[in-house]
């Protein structure tokens, strides 16, 4: 199979490629490049203006981010607009990887972890609402008919977004990625839609663009789609849950069936499990990222009687009350990320927390109860501190380059005062659609 981009253009009759790249934030950028140009973009790159992207570490005065498309992440999206493909691209700055942007960094993790042996498997539950919002701005869910208290799993929710959810599904089946299933979530308004977990890149690549298809799609059909943590303070919020691995080449490194505490569990397993444990609070600045991610986190009852978040850093079996759950010997769910979180930064972190944990020779002790561990940040800007204090998580973001952690823990602080300098609507023009 065919890696040039400009031949699977060909092949695939394509128009028009979007060349996307995401900001620290998960801000996706893009440009539109016409087919007969593909040529160019495949071995030059297209170049953006740094500062007005995002938030990319680069002033107005600074020289162009050149996008170097990626072009094992092509993927056609016809199901969006006819003869449309998307290519994952990364940022450069003078023909080097630029280090403030997040594929670049979770590049360098990977590689870290490829040095001792090690790849990352990760699969990821992306949730989000479907909504609409009136001329003064207030919210309500696109589906008039969705009141009950408990309407998890509700079979009649599902058969009336069945068109949206459908075509979400087929378009993911579609790019080979294995929907393996769709659910009405914990909330009204709120839906989860599954693929089969990939390498880490891959799967960060595909979360991006699975946020893309939801909300181009929902729009389609007259709704919003928001992956906002916390839309509605009475129901449950939107979590990003990870689930990850480790693996030897083809052999995974979790599984160990002679594991005698009970969770199928290997002592390296044990040791990556303990050091997501031990960063946890530094880990909650990126994998919940905004101020309404601490609403989410904060919760103390919903509607249906369940916040399905946790607020300990503690670990345990097949618990969804602990940040990490083990589901099963094969894999660990770290379960404190929400909607908000950028994919490869979340991966990036996790993994470095798990890499100390296995170099430092880390055992996180007995599986916990629940309500037991450490409590979690109650804040964004408790979350910021705990990162600025932690080397590792920090050195995670600064693993493509120095000063990036600093500049995050800056945007995030910011982003922190200036909410409460001016609660109103700026928090739902914030974050209903920026992730």
């Amino acid at each position: 199979m065919t890696t040039d981009l400009a031949e699977l253009v060909r092949d695939d009759g394509i128009e028009f490629v979007l060349a996307v790249f995401v900001d620290l934030t998960g801000k996706p950028c893009a440009k539109l490049v016409p087919a007969q140009a593909v040529e160019e973009l495949r071995d030059e790159g297209v170049g953006f203006a740094g500062f007005a992207a995002g938030a990319l570490g680069q002033q107005p005065s600074d020289p162009d981010v050149i996008a170097r498309p990626d072009a094992r992440s092509y993927t056609p999206v016809p199901f969006v607009k006819p003869g449309l493909a998307l290519v994952h691209c990364d940022p450069h700055v003078e023909g080097e990887p630029w280090p403030y942007a997040p594929r670049v960094i979770l590049r360098r993790l990977l590689e870290r972890a490829a040095e001792r042996g090690l790849s990352l498997s990760v699969g990821a539950e992306v949730e989000y609402f479907l909504v609409n919002r009136d001329e003064h701005g207030v919210l309500s869910v696109a589906d008039g008919r969705d009141t009950a208290a408990r309407p998890c799993y509700d079979a009649r929710g599902l058969t009336r977004m069945y068109d949206h959810l459908t075509a979400v599904s087929s378009a993911m089946n579609t790019l080979g990625w294995g929907n393996y299933a769709n659910d009405h979530e914990d909330g009204n308004g709120q839906f989860e839609q599954n693929f089969r977990h990939a390498d880490a890149l891959t799967t960060a690549d595909r979360v991006i663009t699975m946020r893309y298809l939801v909300s181009v799609l929902a729009e389609q059909r007259g709704m919003t789609a928001t992956f906002m943590p916390k839309p509605f303070t009475d129901r449950t919020g939107t979590g990003m849950h990870l689930h990850m691995s480790l693996w030897r080449g083809e052999e995974p490194a979790f599984p160990d069936t002679a594991d005698d505490r009970g969770l199928g569990l290997s002592p390296l397993a044990y040791s990556f499990v303990a050091g997501i444990v031990e960063h946890a609070r530094a880990l909650q600045a990126v994998i919940a990222p905004t101020v309404n991610s601490y609403k989410r986190t904060g919760a103390v009852s919903t509607r249906s009687g369940a916040t399905w978040s946790p607020r300990l850093a503690s670990y345990g079996g097949n618990d969804r009350t602990h940040f990490v759950r083990v589901p099963d010997g094969n894999r660990i769910e770290l379960r404190g990320g929400d909607g908000a979180a950028n994919p490869y930064l979340a991966a990036a972190a996790a993994l470095a927390a798990g890499l100390d944990g296995i170099e430092r020779g880390l055992d996180p002790g007995e599986p916990g109860a629940a309500g037991k561990g450490p409590e979690l940040p109650p804040t964004l800007l408790h979350a910021v501190e705990a990162l600025q204090a932690d080397d590792v998580v920090s050195g995670a973001l600064d693993a493509a380059g120095t000063g990036v952690s600093a500049y995050f823990a800056d945007l995030k602080r910011e982003e922190f005062f200036d909410w409460h300098a001016t609660v109103g609507p700026w928090e739902l023009d914030r974050y209903l659609t920026a992730f």
